[in-house]
């Protein structure tokens, strides 16, 4: 614009739109059955709980975890170590994770299982404001509130399916619906400044 362009009281040049923030959606996905006893699902509201390499901690609702060198429970690839920090002795044939997160396993020889540790999840008064870090992560902020820590399906928290992991919770008939349903807004958005913007020729002709 020229050094002579005026504009309105309170309007700025580039005065329009923009994205300032994007609403996350925790609703549940559903069950997809495995053959992975390591693998979990959260049936209910709640994250698992993941310690960073920096020392803190992330919150994750992806339940697809391995062993490491050590036995102990980790996420794939990243290796970070769910918490609280539980290891698999090395001579277990077999791993049962209850629906409150009771962890045992059955020793060669043994009659019974062996309890080698418990799960614990974290819920927040708004996960919404969780703060994203990438990998499925996220990590608490001040809009998300402090973590809600406690025992799966104890106090509102949900509860643990092993040998099943959580699916999108993206329904892509839905979607595609609102797809187009925006994009027809947009069109009509568009043809009605044309016809403003014809009219404010029109008017400025008749000057």
């Amino acid at each position: 614009s020229s050094q002579n362009t005026e504009l309105p009281a309170g309007l700025m040049l580039g005065a329009g739109t923009k994205v300032v923030a994007t609403q996350k959606e925790f609703s549940q996905g559903n069950m997809l059955t495995t053959e992975n006893s390591l693998d979990m699902m959260i049936e209910g509201p709640g994250f698992f709980e993941i310690l960073q390499p920096d020392g803190n901690i992330a919150y994750t609702r992806n339940g697809q975890f391995m062993l490491n060198e050590e036995g102990q429970i980790v996420t794939p690839g990243s290796g970070h170590v769910l918490q609280p920090t539980i290891t698999i002795p090395p001579d277990a044939q077999s791993i049962t994770i209850s629906s409150e997160g009771e962890i045992s396993v059955r020793i060669n020889g043994q009659a019974e299982n062996t309890v080698v540790g418990q799960l614990t999840v974290s819920n927040f008064i708004n996960p919404q404001g969780l703060e994203p870090v990438g990998q499925n992560l996220y990590r608490e902020s001040g809009v998300s509130g402090a973590p809600i820590q406690g025992t799966p399906g104890v106090d509102g928290l949900g509860m643990v399916r092993q040998g099943a992991l959580e699916t999108s919770n993206v329904n892509v008939t839905e979607e595609l619906v609102n797809l187009i349903e925006s994009q027809r807004i947009y069109e009509m958005n568009s043809k009605v400044i044309s016809a403003v913007d014809q009219m404010m020729s029109f008017v400025t002709q008749q000057l």
